[in-house]
């Protein structure tokens, strides 16, 4: 059985590696400690049979690889948290090996993961645990924001009622009608609020759950969502995202 180890702590991947030559039958062929170097190795190489990684990497958690990478093969995470945390992931297929590590734990989810004998069933466990673990990250809910001079403000989340890109800056409508300036861009945005919450209408748009007063039946199959606050924009909604859209809306 071939493996490759995601881990950026050199005494961790160390350890690892021994574990895994006492457990025998498992060759590592690779050692990666970032999300960028993985993704440009799965591009160049064959997946392997199982694959150890870390959750948290130098440049990002480790499910980013995800979202670039269409990973077949098994997945067993490891990770420094409590085991309070651990409990949400224990129902999962999938193990999540708490460190430090011994050998029984890799034992056992060796013989978890020759219990998934199907593809479906091992993409299933793995889809159930990377959202499982999103469901439990912590969003932004409050954030500081500069305004004319040196000051900073306050700003809750609920406070936004819509985020957008206006002639290339990223700006926020609020329920009391302030224009807000914001220094990520719309993908960093999209990922720190709540997906509960906030919606990524399109390319230029976020809107608030809380903001939407009603929809129009666009042309082409589109919907156009009006904002519970004046906007002068119009907010679209393709018909690839309706489904979605209305999912989301109605969760």
């Amino acid at each position: 059985m071939t493996a490759i180890i995601i881990e950026d702590e050199i005494l961790a991947v160390k350890h690892l590696r021994q574990i895994l030559d006492e457990t025998g039958g498992i060759r590592v062929v690779e050692e990666l400690e970032s999300i960028s170097g993985a993704v440009e190795w799965f591009k160049e190489n064959p997946q392997p049979d199982i694959i150890f990684m870390d959750i948290h990497l130098a440049d990002g958690l480790a499910f980013e690889i995800f979202r670039h990478v269409n990973i077949l093969c098994p997945v067993v995470f490891t990770t420094a948290y409590d085991e309070y945390a651990l409990k949400a992931f224990k129902v999962n297929s999938i193990d999540y090996l708490l460190k430090p590590i011994e050998i029984d734990d890799v034992k056992n989810a060796l013989q978890k993961l020759k219990n998934l004998t199907s593809a479906g069933s091992m993409q299933t466990a793995l889809h159930n645990l990377i959202n499982t673990f999103k469901n439990q990250t912590k969003y932004k809910t409050h954030f500081l924001l500069p305004v004319k001079g040196d000051k900073l403000i306050p700003v809750k989340a609920d406070e936004l009622a819509c985020l957008y890109i206006d002639t290339g800056i990223v700006k926020a409508l609020t329920f009391d009608n302030r224009i807000l300036r914001f220094e990520n861009n719309l993908e960093e945005l999209a990922e720190m609020l709540n997906p509960d919450d906030f919606f990524r209408a399109n390319r230029q748009y976020i809107i608030s759950r809380k903001a939407v007063h009603d929809i129009d039946l666009w042309f082409n199959n589109r919907l156009s969502v009006n904002l519970k606050v004046p906007f002068s924009e119009k907010i679209l909604i393709s018909k690839a995202r309706i489904g979605e859209f209305k999912a989301w809306f109605g969760a």
